[in-house]
């Protein structure tokens, strides 16, 4: 049995109190932000970049891999969506957790939560500063990395509209590139844009070059790829109308997630060789650009992913301030990061920066071992937070229909058996990254990070208990 929240955490703070546990935070973010945060929260670094290894190993069968997780990902979505329209939170699942489950789940999946996202914001900076550096050669790369991260922390800092701006302009510009990629790419297809044949089906017929573990190889890479979609419901807290925007959000997510994920590797794989070495040293969307003979496309491409990878460095100091804050509010953590100045908690925002920036110092003075052990330990983090999230709705969907009142606004599909469906999904990735050598290690260096968070928060919880 859950242990309940109320006997261990003062009233104030528990995350079932009346008052929402982020009542000082501003509501900046106007619809449209979040509108286009939930749209543009689909397009990362992931797909752009991680995407092409996938392809490398599971070949068109990449098109079944992404939509296999892409299902996983609608029901993940469906269930964090129906627990944060009934509950807003800048907490999100950390608070559904420690609701559900106890303060130790919601201690455990926020603070793992919190070193993936801030580790994520010094990987995806220097990817950034890679691209930049590309184009200016004889540029040292830790100048735009250091660039980068003045310019989100600053944007973060000031007032939570600036990091919307930032996100809605950065989400327009990568939905105009893809749906623009998209209609090339299908008139390449279909044989009617001018100076392109159609290539038919013939980069179609080794459908699975590498048999099952490259279809598995695939799968767990287009799981990875996915991750940053849970940012709309933390922003949700903070917009002008918090059940609206997270209804909206997880309405849509099914064909946003159909549209720019499996269409977008649908159209890469017709149009390349699925064993084109283009596709992992360009990106396969460059690849496919360049297969085309547009002229600049494939530099205009490259100015896209920057921005991808500018708007992930946004995204996750903006979340893992958030989430930081919202852990502390609760009690779990350093009181000095709940302080907050303008309607923003600018210290959780600072303490978030510099962990990014100390994971950038670390890949360049331990890369062989401190910062690998670093990413290794993230590796399967977002797999974690959708098993607490799966639990969470269980639970608090059945107290929710034992209590009288007003019906969620988003209700998951097929309760519980969808739900019991995608944690089934969960255990089977997890059953396949064991088999696999290098997700192996991730696994177990993420199942032992967890374990340890968890028995922190379990005794903290027992040590609050017992005052």
């Amino acid at each position: 049995m859950p242990s309940s929240p109320s006997l261990d955490t003062p009233p104030e703070r528990r995350a079932d109190a009346p008052q929402a546990p982020d009542a000082s935070l501003s509501h900046g973010l106007k619809q449209r932000h979040l509108s286009m945060i939930a749209l543009g929260g689909v397009i990362g670094s992931g797909l752009f970049v991680g995407s092409g290894a996938g392809i490398a190993a599971a070949g068109p069968s990449i098109v079944v891999a992404f939509a296999l997780s892409g299902l996983l990902v609608m029901l993940v979505m469906r269930m964090l969506g129906e627990m944060s329209a009934a509950f807003p939170s800048s907490g999100s699942f950390s608070a559904h957790a420690e609701r559900a489950i106890g303060p130790w789940a919601g201690f455990a999946a926020g603070w793992s939560f919190w070193v993936l996202l801030c580790t994520a914001v010094g990987m995806e900076g220097i990817g950034a500063a890679k691209i930049v550096q590309g184009w200016l050669p004889g540029t040292p790369q830790w100048m735009w990395v250091a660039l980068f991260m003045l310019v989100f922390c600053g944007a973060n800092l000031a007032a939570v509209k600036s990091f919307g701006e930032f996100e809605f302009w950065f989400a327009a510009l990568k939905v105009g590139a893809i749906s623009l990629f998209l209609v090339l790419g299908a008139l390449a297809v279909a044989g009617v844009l001018p100076g392109t044949d159609s290539p038919g089906a013939s980069n179609l017929t080794d459908f699975l070059p590498h048999g099952s573990e490259g279809l598995v190889i695939g799968l767990l890479a287009s799981v990875f790829a996915y991750g940053g979609l849970e940012t709309v419901t933390i922003a949700a807290a903070e917009s002008e109308d918090p059940v609206r925007g997270v209804a909206n959000a997880v309405r849509t997510a099914m064909w946003r997630i159909a549209l720019f994920y499996v269409g977008s590797m649908a159209v890469v794989v017709t149009l390349v060789p699925w064993d084109s070495k283009e596709i992992v040293t360009k990106g396969p969307y460059v690849a496919a650009l360049d297969h085309l003979g547009i002229p600049g496309a494939g530099q205009l491409m490259n100015v896209v992913v920057l921005v991808a990878l500018l708007s992930a460095m946004n995204a996750n100091t903006y979340g893992s301030s958030r989430i930081a804050y919202s852990l502390v509010r609760r009690g779990m953590g350093p009181k000095a990061l709940a302080k907050v100045s303008g309607g923003v908690p600018r210290v959780a925002v600072l303490v978030s920066s510099v962990f990014g920036f100390a994971c950038v110092l670390l890949s360049y003075w331990r890369p062989d071992d401190v910062f690998a052990w670093l990413l290794n330990m993230i590796g399967a983090v977002i797999l974690v937070v959708w098993i607490f999230i799966a639990v969470s709705q269980l639970v608090l969907r059945r107290r929710m229909e034992r209590e009288p009142g007003e019906r969620p606004a988003v209700r998951m599909w097929g309760f519980p058996w969808l739900t019991w469906v995608a944690l089934a999904g969960m255990a089977a990735i997890f059953v396949l990254m064991a088999r696999q050598p290098d997700t192996r290690v991730q696994l177990y260096s993420t199942g032992g990070m967890t374990l340890v968070l968890a028995a922190v928060g379990y005794a903290r919880q027992r040590a609050r208990a017992g005052r």
